[in-house]
């Protein structure tokens, strides 16, 4: 929903000064934050309320400092407490990485129907489960100040802290510039002191410093990072080495494509960087509300990347290469989130599944995130599927490249030779003057795009496997950026085991779109062809890795 490019301005984080790269580094939670505008609720969530007594006392106790400070909103029901953020943390951000994805903090609509919720009452579960080598995706705790904490192992299995990925904090900024810690935030002691638990993990159960609370030193610790204290109840622990925090779950959670369902999602607004090799983040300053910049250095020579909110809601970016080299992008969130509706995490039929996916979806069932940006179903609110406007057709959608059973070949995966799928269609409506293609997937945290073609004559019925398109012609197909960058087609390489499902969507347009960069986004596909859409189809597939060793 990205309110709070809107209303609330970028709620950008204070600066501050530099810390030593620890995971107990001290800070002081001072700073008010503007909070990201809640928006419409949904119908039951209530108001903003701390529980009076029971379990949700003492989350209410450990949040309240940031409550009062307007960092956070809480609520509760009879099962979950509920904290809203947008996800900004007021201490020092970034200083210190090492290793850098170039994702910079921005807020993130964690409200509504997309906040976080601890269980009340958490259940012992019949096996605890690990998180090593599992949840490699999403968050696996909330602190108190409402910001995730993800697994200390990032997606590549590896120690975030230990590789330098980490700022001064034990944090940095994910694919959708979300901000969220790796390890423990022992520095929320600061503020809430050490009686009180500084994060909750997301099976319920609580989170505290490297002592009891009641000062005392921690013993006997189990696989999770756990014990039961003298008053009976189950609780984690900070601790200086790996895992940091929780190394697992005593609680039950569902894991649902190797992350902890149901959670938030974050909203990107701009496609995801790959690491700047050497790169070291010196400084970070911001006035806190529309404007900052990240300093960085490599071989000695300082870099920069300021951005700032325009009066149209989007976030201009302006990189200052070490090298010289300088550009500017603009990025706009989509049409969608405007609405103020929280964010769709869609039906159960869009997410990964185990059986084969159906070979044609309709036009009006295919998820939200796909819907030409101009439609109807593009302009309702997310979680509204409604089919597109009157007269709008349905274009038939194959591959020779998907088997029997729905699944990509392997030669079309980063397991194979990684060349494009085939893919061919039918029942172009007449008037149709070009077609395009995008090959995308619904993340649990983004939607992801692989594949943009645009400009294909409106008499092509398919194009070929490993059929190699030119960057730029006159008047033939052209292809757009992937999510890297790259005008290529981007083989599928998911993490973790299980299928994972994606989709290929075709559309007829009723004229040859003008693009406002050459090689468009899916965003500015999407943007651009909505009004002039008249056909769609789209293809499901699946995705199984081979054995990970």
């Amino acid at each position: 929903m990205l309110l709070w490019l809107l209303h609330a301005g970028l709620c950008l984080p204070h600066p501050g000064g530099h810390r030593s790269h620890s995971p107990a580094a001290p800070s002081s939670e001072t700073s008010p934050v503007m909070l990201a505008q809640a928006g419409r609720r949904p119908p039951g969530t209530g108001t903003a309320r701390p529980a009076a007594d029971g379990p949700a006392a003492v989350i209410a106790e450990a949040c309240a400092p940031f409550v009062a400070r307007g960092q956070i909103q809480t609520r509760s029901d009879d099962r979950y407490f509920f904290i809203e953020s947008n996800g900004i943390p007021q201490h020092p951000l970034m200083i210190g990485i090492t290793a850098w994805q170039q994702q910079v903090p921005l807020p993130q609509p964690y409200t509504g129907a997309n906040a976080w919720q601890i269980p009340i009452h958490p259940v012992p579960a019949r096996e605890p489960r690990t998180t090593k080598g599992a949840f490699l995706r999403g968050a696996i705790a909330v602190a108190v100040n409402g910001i995730p904490i993800f697994n200390p192992l990032n997606n590549r299995g590896e120690d975030a802290f230990l590789i330098g990925e980490l700022d001064t904090f034990g944090g940095h900024c994910g694919r959708a510039d979300d901000y969220h810690y790796h390890i423990a935030p022992v520095h929320l002691q600061e503020t809430v002191g050490k009686t009180l638990p500084i994060a909750y993990a997301l099976d319920g159960y609580p989170i505290y410093g490297y002592e009891e609370p009641d000062g005392s030193p921690v013993r006997k610790l189990d696989a999770c990072n756990g014990h039961t204290g003298p008053d009976g109840r189950y609780h984690y622990h900070a601790t200086k080495q790996y895992p940091y925090l929780n190394g697992g779950f005593h609680g039950e959670v569902v894991e649902r494509d190797g992350q902890v369902d149901p959670q938030p999602r974050a909203r990107p607004i701009r496609p995801a960087l790959p690491p700047l090799r050497g790169a070291t983040i010196t400084d970070y300053t911001s006035d806190g509300r529309n404007q900052a910049e990240l300093t960085y250095e490599i071989a000695g020579r300082a870099g920069t990347v300021a951005y700032w909110r325009g009066a149209d809601g989007s976030i201009t970016f302006r990189f200052n290469d070490p090298d010289g080299t300088r550009r500017t992008e603009t990025h706009r969130p989509p049409p969608a989130d405007r609405t103020g509706s929280p964010p769709d995490r869609g039906p159960p039929e869009d997410r990964p599944r185990k059986r084969p996916p159906q070979k044609q979806k309709r036009a009006g069932k295919r998820p939200t995130a796909e819907q030409p940006l101009g439609t109807p179903a593009a302009r309702t609110q997310a979680g509204s599927r409604v089919p597109p406007a009157t007269g709008a057709g349905t274009l038939t959608v194959t591959s020779q490249s998907v088997t029997a059973s729905g699944q990509l070949a392997t030669a079309c995966t980063c397991d194979g030779e990684g060349v494009s799928p085939a893919i061919a269609w039918s029942r172009v409506p007449s008037g149709t003057r070009s077609l395009a293609l995008s090959f995308w997937h619904v993340a649990p945290d983004q939607e992801k795009s692989y594949w943009i073609v645009t400009n294909i004559p409106p008499t092509a019925t398919s194009l070929p496997q490993a059929f190699r398109l030119p960057t730029a012609t006159s008047d033939g197909p052209r292809l757009g950026r992937n999510d890297r960058g790259r005008r290529a087609y981007d083989p599928p390489c998911s993490q973790g085991p299980g299928l994972k499902t994606y989709h290929v969507t075709v559309f007829a347009l009723s004229d040859v779109p003008a693009f406002p960069t050459a090689g468009p986004t899916r965003t500015e596909l999407l943007n651009t062809i909505g009004p002039i859409t008249l056909a769609t189809g789209t293809l499901d597939l699946t995705v199984e890795r081979k054995t990970q060793r």
